[in-house]
């Protein structure tokens, strides 16, 4: 039985939830965010909670069942509060510089990576002598903020040996001892 899925959602003050047949919008303060839900899986919004119930037990309507709780909590959460992810940029010479929607990375290639964000997300980087630059993104969709951080990352990922390149605020990086290690 799905354990997420039975939980039921509790509706904050200023968030709005429309339900119009199988198609759930959801807006706040911070935006509105729609998503599409399978016929298997059925939503009930009452007195400031809603809950969803499922056609059957087979394995797909269970995974559907709890797939969809977590989308529409995460659309609730997002619109009222929003998410938040911070990459470091680690390594000698490495920058990291925002204009607007516009992204520019320096990172050790011939040339910077110039990277355009969509309008759902805003953008600071800061750097702080000593320290590794810091990049922020904030959103109100998790799955977007999320896609754009996992981008970012991928021009540079951190390597082993040495810990350089792009990774999350609090990743721990499994690094390894290199060649002079193996020499005895």
């Amino acid at each position: 039985m799905s354990r997420i899925g039975k939980n039921p959602i509790t509706i904050p003050s200023g968030v709005e939830v429309k339900v119009n047949g199988t198609t759930v919008t959801v807006k706040g303060s911070k935006g509105e965010l729609t998503q599409e839900v399978d016929a298997c899986v059925e939503l009930a919004v009452e007195d400031g909670t809603i809950t969803f119930t499922r056609e059957s037990d087979s394995p797909s309507h269970r995974a559907k069942h709890g797939l969809y709780r977590a989308l529409i909590n995460n659309m609730i959460v997002g619109v009222s509060e929003g998410f938040k992810k911070e990459l470091e940029v680690v390594g000698v010479g490495y920058r990291a510089n925002a204009a607007g929607q516009r992204l520019e990375l320096a990172l050790g290639f011939s040339h910077p990576i110039v990277m355009e964000l969509p309008s759902e997300i805003k953008v600071s980087t800061e750097t702080v002598k000593g320290q590794a630059p810091l990049i922020t993104l904030e959103s109100y969709d998790k799955q977007l903020i999320g896609q754009v951080a996992a981008k970012i990352r991928s021009f540079r990922k951190p390597e082993p040996y040495k810990g350089k390149g792009i990774k999350f605020k609090g990743e721990q990086i499994r690094r390894k001892a290199g060649k002079s290690a193996g020499k005895k």
